[in-house]
């Protein structure tokens, strides 16, 4: 077995109103609701779900905490046009533009927090390459060392050497 991806995350926050209105007017995200009135923001093919703080859901984290959430967001746009379009939204930027490694590769980046707190890093690849190799990662030990002998047998590009 191997995990393919992320399909959602849960962001506990103080206030859904308040999430919807950030995500929404100053990111693009779309609501919906779910389940028979959760809320959840749509970006891509993955999906936040908004945790009320004072609400319960069974199962739920150990310690969900308001502003706890460090997230890495990718945007469409070069980050020029994403600076002006977060002033116009009397949104600060806490750190950036700065060079980063992202999982594709290398990256720019800017900093920002929503209502909660929670630290929102947007980030834009452009024409800087993406794959590991790009970034200067070599794969990580499993501890399998079959997986491990597979693992270093493949190029830079993915492919068998």
């Amino acid at each position: 077995m191997r995990v393919t991806g992320i399909d959602h995350l849960v962001l506990t926050v103080a206030s859904v109103p308040a999430a919807v209105d950030f995500y929404t007017r100053v990111l693009g995200l779309e609501a919906f609701t779910f389940d028979g009135g959760r809320v959840a923001l749509r970006l891509g093919e993955q999906k936040l779900n908004l945790r009320p703080a004072d609400g319960r859901l069974t199962p739920e984290a150990a310690a969900p905490a308001v502003g706890s959430t460090d997230l890495c967001l990718v945007v469409d746009a070069p980050l020029d046009d994403v600076v002006a379009h977060l002033a116009r939204t009397g949104t600060e930027i806490e750190l950036g533009p700065v060079a980063r490694s992202g999982a594709r590769g290398p990256m720019r980046s800017i900093y920002l927090r929503d209502p909660d707190g929670n630290l929102l890093e947007l980030a834009f690849y452009g024409e800087q390459g993406v794959g590991p190799a790009a970034a200067g990662e070599t794969p990580a030990a499993t501890g399998d060392d079959a997986d491990d002998a597979d693992d270093a047998a493949l190029t830079a590009e993915g492919e068998p050497a």
